[in-house]
């Protein structure tokens, strides 16, 4: 080989390491952002559904039929956005904390 297919093989080994490199970070970047949503709409369903087991139990044991399930249906859905918006500003924070890295 001459010295200038030698020097254009090395660009394109390099070349292609460096995409090979930049497409296993987006794949990463693509399964935290999974897990990420995964997360926040986890939190959100089980702070409505742990209220409104709350609500079942008092209504059945204080026969008070459908009040405190929707009581604390409505208590369940603000908690749970509340916790959507502190994690989203958590998760915010730690991808400004990465990006000044």
């Amino acid at each position: 080989m001459t010295r200038k297919s030698e020097q254009i093989s090395t660009r394109i080994k390099r070349a292609k390491k460096i995409a090979n490199d930049k497409n296993i970070k987006e794949i990463n970047s693509n399964s935290s952002s999974m897990g990420n949503a995964l997360k926040v709409s986890s939190e959100l369903v089980a702070a409505v559904l742990v209220s409104c087991v709350i609500g079942y139990f008092l209504d059945n044991w204080l026969n008070t039929k459908p009040w405190f399930i929707l009581i604390f249906f409505f208590i369940g859905i603000v908690t749970g956005i509340l916790n959507v918006i502190k994690t989203a500003k958590k998760m915010q924070k730690n991808n400004d904390l990465k990006g000044k890295k």
